[in-house]
């Protein structure tokens, strides 16, 4: 294995060199491109803990969104356990109906009561302080608004990791006509991808994934 990554670096040295040369005479901008194409555009993990261990994510709205909403926290839990499922190695997600059942039927402030309550290593822990699907009466664009944090159960309360996330917003530049699709199948489509937005913190991913956003969302 390191004889391969010796190879593959002196590999990667070579064409520096060779187009360095070249870069001379046209400027930067071919560099640049040069290196687009040697690295990629795969961005790593921010928090690479979660691998091998068991894992409970947990969504807490704010008051007035439980209300209006009241299943959003849930949905959106589950397809982070369901995505981080499928990204990250060795991991065990929790069945969110039992996080989900203690957590409706007691009462908490910590997130690592819950951890510690169906036997998490760690927890996912999600404050949601907005969510909606319209802008306006006929026009869908997702909009969320959340913190994001890691807590080691073993370790106590505080997070070993967060985030404020950016505001998402579904589809990033435009808004849809809300006659194009039913109300819940664009819910879904919005909660997907606020999962994969929250998953890729945990696991190295494509930073160019999200460019096609807004046509994904018109044919989807």
């Amino acid at each position: 294995m390191e004889c391969l990554r010796s190879r593959r670096a002196l590999r990667n040295s070579i064409c520096l060199v060779a187009l360095c040369g070249v870069t001379l005479a046209s400027g930067c901008s071919m560099l640049a491109t040069a290196m687009y194409f040697i690295e990629g555009t795969n961005t790593q993990a921010a928090f690479a803990g979660l691998k091998g261990k068991k894992v409970a994510v947990v969504c807490r709205p704010v008051s007035s969104l439980h209300f209006r909403d009241s299943s959003v926290s849930r949905d959106l839990a589950k397809q982070v356990g369901v995505t981080l499922e499928k990204q990250v190695s060795k991991i065990t997600i929790i069945d969110q109906r039992d996080v989900f059942e203690w957590a409706d039927e007691n009462n908490w402030e910590e997130y690592v009561e819950i951890g510690k309550a169906v036997g998490a290593d760690m927890v996912v822990a999600l404050d949601l302080e907005e969510f909606s699907l319209y802008q306006g009466q006929t026009l869908y664009q997702g909009k969320a608004n959340m913190k994001l944090m890691v807590f080691d159960v073993a370790a106590g309360k505080q997070p070993v990791f967060e985030r404020n996330l950016p505001q998402a917003l579904y589809p990033p530049n435009a808004a849809i006509p809300s006659g194009e699709k039913p109300e819940p199948q664009f819910r879904r489509q919005f909660v997907n991808h606020l999962a994969q937005l929250i998953g890729r913190y945990f696991y190295d991913h494509d930073s160019t994934a999200d460019f096609a956003g807004d046509s994904t969302a018109l044919l989807n």
